[in-house]
């Protein structure tokens, strides 16, 4: 998982951000617009309502060390969903 920011404002919801999902799997990839300046909590709420609600509980996410995910409301939700964090080198 990644953010993609910097993106011109659309006009009816303003997003200016997409957050990236890659499905190493399924080779799939989700980009749910969004906005630069979600919270953490905001940010699971869209990963939850977009991704695990249709493909489920991942075993492993990778990201970089983003403050958004090292929060301490991912953690505690990585520990409920029996989630491993792995950080990127990037």
């Amino acid at each position: 998982m990644d953010w993609v920011t910097g993106l011109v404002p659309g006009v009816k919801e303003n997003y200016n951000a997409c957050l990236i999902i890659v499905d190493r799997f399924s080779k799939s990839m989700r980009c749910l617009p969004c906005h630069k300046e979600d919270t953490a909590i905001n940010t699971a709420l869209l990963f939850w309502n977009n991704f695990i609600s249709t493909c489920g509980v991942p075993k492993l996410i990778i990201s970089d060390r983003d403050p958004k995910f090292t929060s301490e409301f991912w953690t505690k939700l990585y520990d409920i969903l029996a989630t491993k964090l792995a950080f990127s080198t990037a």
